[in-house]
């Protein structure tokens, strides 16, 4: 049995052997020379058939991100939640706007005054500032920015 997800235009099929790798790549990734084959004896298959899955699944968005999480903060840099509110006329072209920043990350439409959220990651806390008001410049629409106040760790894994 597999199940179809409906992805832009196309549609993936999902067997078991994508289930248990999705499954597998989520928490306690390994941190080693060869991580994949280390995933691939974990879920039975070939290092190269791992790798060609998780292409596969990305290409066809199952999978939007796969990448490590970092604490940007340790490391000197700054997140920050952000929120718009778009006239829905210009919504598309607001969006685009905001998304060609590279700064910009998790960009989500909501029903709400604030309809258009989305996270700010930059090198520096300054950076934070500066890229919602380059953002405001291209928009002509107020940033208006929610900083964290404080972290929670909430490891979430989604069985597929």
């Amino acid at each position: 049995m597999t199940d179809t997800m409906k992805t832009a235009g196309a549609r993936a099929e999902l067997d078991a052997t994508d289930r248990a790798l999705i499954n597998a790549l989520q928490g306690d990734f390994p941190l080693s020379r060869e991580p994949f084959a280390e995933v691939a004896k974990r879920v039975g298959l070939a290092e190269a058939e791992v790798i060609a899955r998780v292409r596969r699944l990305l290409d066809a968005r199952v999978l939007t991100r796969f990448g490590p999480m970092f604490q940007i903060e340790r490391i000197g840099g700054a997140f920050c939640l952000a929120a718009m509110q778009v006239p829905e006329p210009d919504f598309e072209r607001v969006a685009a706007a905001v998304n060609a920043f590279p700064e910009v990350a998790h960009n989500y439409r909501r029903e709400h005054a604030l309809n258009m959220w989305f996270v700010l990651a930059t090198e520096t806390p300054a950076g934070i500032a500066d890229t919602a008001g380059r953002i405001e410049a291209a928009t002509g629409l107020p940033v208006f920015r929610f900083p964290k106040e404080r972290e929670y760790f909430v490891e979430m894994k989604l069985e597929a």
